[in-house]
């Protein structure tokens, strides 16, 4: 079984993910970056990584940023995603890097088959994703 990581600041992304997404994947819901950030620099892995963009305290691209330092495999399964317009800072962010943006609300077909392509590619391709 596949492994999905929800980082949202929004505690109801996470359960609503988790409750379609349950019957295919082990979903794992934090509301924090740094408590994802720790569980993965901790051994956790995941086959893909669903974060919000705009969060308190730890944005997305901070996470992306503190992720890339220790483990910058697993930067490279960040989906990022976002519930309104991106600031110059993100939009800047998102032409540098190959992570995948997407907007909310989330198809939920479209999130089963971009996970199911992740699953059965590991590891991890970078590039494998393009903005946008």
């Amino acid at each position: 079984m596949g492994r999905v990581l929800v980082i949202d600041d929004e505690h109801l992304v996470g359960v609503a993910l988790s409750r379609v997404l349950y019957r295919e994947y082990e979903v794992v819901s934090v509301t924090l970056a740094a408590e994802a950030l720790a569980r993965l620099n901790a051994g956790e892995r995941f086959d893909i990584v669903l974060c919000d963009v705009r969060m308190p305290v730890m944005d997305g691209i901070e996470f992306h940023a503190q992720l890339s330092t220790t483990l910058p495999e697993e930067a490279d399964r960040i989906v990022f995603i976002t519930g309104g317009a991106l600031s110059e800072r993100a939009a800047a962010f998102f032409r540098r890097v190959q992570n995948l943006l997407m907007s909310k609300p989330l198809d939920v077909d479209g999130v089963r088959q971009l996970i199911d392509r992740r699953y059965r590619t590991t590891p991890a391709v970078t590039g494998e994703f393009s903005p946008r």
